[in-house]
């Protein structure tokens, strides 16, 4: 196929003064094969796993980026859910594993491991419960470390039981890490319809459906997509420019598998998937919400904010899936507050709320991700804010996730910055209703009529 000068003057274009990057090349790792009674072993043998599989993975992919001009932003592993492998193990204490994967992340020079992770959409097992138990000390005693946990699915439902103890969970993490103002929050994410193969963090990890390994690549963008909404005007259609963002999804979505494919042929492990989501960073123009505003609403937040990220997510969605016949992971727009410096700006002059980010969960790729909300918020406030969350992806067959923040001796108004890609933003308000009566009654709230589709 024969590529026109002007369609690589562009593609340069994008990368040098649009920001475009590669945000996360992410190697899977199956760990069943290190489970056993002995938790020192098993450590011992995940580290050694991890260490071999992935030896070569940072220098590739620094190779790669060389080679093709197209900076990889960030390299991460992801594991086996933890729970699964250790169930084996005669302790219930998890955190030795914990120590031995952070301690791999760090040794091969990778930004984040995921996979201290839990599904327990419909029950808990006892290494389910006690893994979930183990995350505040986990992340506290770690830097790299990434836990998830999925509650909720549609087949399944919603687990009360979860939500109710990951609302206690979170709170004793944001406690552990008061120091840094509850920043190990910011590596814990609360699922509902986890994917398997997502490349992201916090919530990657290697699932049942996976191989041994397999890379895969997500995607980034924003400023691109922002640069070609602004240079159309605002006297196009919306038509018009749902065409330009899926043209350019398209290029962005072809560059990130020839660097996914590439990477993966140097390791000689399978190719996996590449997630087409839009990924935000607090750096200037890198932003959703710049692209949201330039398609002519006046703040995010405001009227019309649902209506304008669903035609970006869908653009997005269209161009990529065109590009790719191997498209996975959350692939849509993330609106991370923290992380993308409109949407914290919005925020903290009150035009964006966490209702209205709710709203917005209904159409975009996961939920309430980076949101601070002060210190003295309850776990049972953190727990139905969890069942809101997941109770739109349950209804509406998507994934939603919350990665929230309560801020110890942080009070609504209060700045709060996380630094790196983690940005830094607002704490922002939370309804002072109680539903701590909804939340203690546990159980499960049963799967919609919908999830009965066999």
């Amino acid at each position: 196929m024969s590529i026109a000068s002007e369609e690589i003057v562009e593609t340069l274009g994008m990368i040098h003064a649009q920001k475009l990057d590669i945000r996360t090349v992410t190697l899977g790792i199956d760990l069943h094969a290190c489970a056993g009674p002995d938790v020192t072993q098993v450590a011992r043998r995940a580290y050694d796993t991890v260490m071999r599989v992935a030896e070569r993975l940072v220098p590739v992919a620094v190779e790669t980026a060389e080679e093709y001009g197209i900076p990889i932003v960030n390299k991460r592993v992801a594991v086996t859910p933890v729970a699964w492998f250790a169930a084996a193990c005669e302790t219930r204490d998890y955190v030795p594993i914990a120590l031995a994967l952070d301690r791999a992340a760090r040794d091969l020079g990778v930004d984040f491991i995921g996979g201290f992770s839990a599904i327990v959409q419909k029950d808990m097992t006892a290494a389910a419960r006690a893994l979930i138990r183990c995350i505040p000390r986990a992340l506290a005693e770690t830097s790299r470390l990434c836990s998830s946990v999925n509650v909720g699915t549609t087949k399944a439902g919603l687990n009360m039981d979860a939500i109710a103890l990951m609302g206690q969970i979170i709170k004793e993490t944001a406690d552990l890490s008061a120091d840094s103002c509850g920043s190990a929050c910011a590596r814990l994410v609360v699922f509902c319809n986890a994917v398997e193969d997502n490349p992201f963090m916090a919530g990657a990890f290697c699932g049942s459906g996976e191989g041994d390994c397999g890379l895969s690549v997500g995607i980034s963008g924003p400023g691109t997509v922002r640069a070609v909404v602004q240079s159309l005007g605002r006297d196009l259609d919306l038509q018009t420019v749902a065409e330009e963002i899926k043209r350019v999804s398209f290029k962005i979505t072809r560059a990130g598998e020839l660097v996914g494919r590439r990477c993966a042929a140097k390791l000689g492990v399978p190719f996996n998937i590449v997630d087409l989501s839009l990924a935000p960073t607090p750096a200037p123009g890198d932003s959703v919400g710049d692209i949201l505003e330039a398609l002519g609403l006046d703040r995010v937040g405001g009227p019309g904010t649902t209506a304008a990220l669903a035609l970006l997510n869908d653009a997005v969605k269209r161009g990529g899936a065109m590009a790719t016949s191997h498209a996975g992971g959350m692939s849509g727009a993330f609106i991370p507050v923290s992380e993308d410096a409109t949407m914290a700006r919005r925020a903290a002059e009150g035009a964006l709320t966490i209702e209205k980010l709710e709203a917005m969960t209904a159409v975009c790729s996961v939920g309430l991700d980076m949101v601070i909300v002060p210190g003295d918020t309850t776990a049972e406030t953190l727990s139905g804010i969890i069942a809101d969350e997941a109770a739109i992806g349950m209804i509406n067959k998507k994934t939603t996730a919350v990665r929230i923040i309560p801020a110890p001796g942080r009070v609504v108004g209060d700045h709060v910055e996380f630094g790196g890609l983690l940005g830094g933003g607002p704490v922002m308000p939370v309804s002072s209703s109680s539903c701590a009566v909804f939340v203690r009654r546990g159980g499960r709230i049963p799967a919609p009529l919908q999830g009965l589709s066999n």
